[in-house]
């Protein structure tokens, strides 16, 4: 069950299992814009006043947000590692140093 106005854990879990590819795009901007507000209501509602399953959703969704977060930190630095390395073959190829 989930707390007023939250997405339940078996909307949650269905919208991750279910591929975009069998999604139209509708749905997938819906799930996008109530993923956002489900966030949002989750960081303002106390933690006292959420029920045991909106509390395992938020901390489970808190972790997957961090993981996410993190990748994309270490894409970013992967892409300006090989930036630079670009960067400094073209520079001995032209003669800079």
């Amino acid at each position: 069950m989930s707390d007023l106005g939250r997405k339940g854990l078996g909307d949650q879990a269905k919208e991750k299992v279910t591929p975009d590819s069998q999604k139209s795009t509708l749905d997938q901007a819906k799930e996008g814009a109530t993923g956002i507000y489900d966030r949002a209501a989750g960081a303002v509602q106390p933690e006292g006043d959420k029920s045991t399953s909106q509390k395992l959703g938020d901390s489970t969704r808190s972790g997957t947000d961090d993981a996410s977060n993190q990748g994309k930190g270490v894409l970013a630095s992967a892409q300006e590692t090989l930036g630079n390395a670009a960067q400094s073959v073209s520079d001995t190829l032209s003669g800079k140093k």
